[in-house]
């Protein structure tokens, strides 16, 4: 028995619902972690293996460029660190309803978004 119902694969045009939309962008920002990864291990490197090293990454940090960056870092570690808090929340039973998925989403949301204007405050 099939079905015969139109199906619209045009990502642009779907309408997620908030909890799919936070749920998708912890997925994201844990992908972007995983790139800054090699950045963040490569400067580290560079800053221990000798004094000039240290210097050379210090001054590309405290530039307008290495600061917007930090902060993009600090930005996607704070989003995956708050969905991944409401993940574990849901396995636990807490807010898998349709209605406290939504209200999980929208505190993700601004939780997410006060640290990251807190840590944008205190990078420059």
């Amino acid at each position: 028995m099939k079905k015969k119902r139109p199906v619209n694969l045009d990502l642009r045009t779907i309408q997620l619902p908030l909890p799919a939309l936070t749920s998708f962008l912890h997925r994201v920002s844990g992908f972007a972690l995983f790139l800054f990864l090699i950045l963040m291990l490569y400067t580290f490197g560079k800053s221990l293996d000798s004094e000039e090293g240290f210097n050379d990454i210090k001054r590309i940090l405290f530039s307008p460029v290495g600061k917007i960056s930090a902060w993009l870092v600090y930005s996607a570690f704070i989003y995956h660190l708050v969905a991944g808090i409401r993940h574990l929340l849901m396995d636990f039973g807490v807010g898998h309803t349709l209605e406290g998925a939504k209200r999980g989403s929208i505190a993700v949301l601004v939780v997410s978004g006060f640290l990251m204007v807190a840590g944008a405050i205190w990078f420059w």
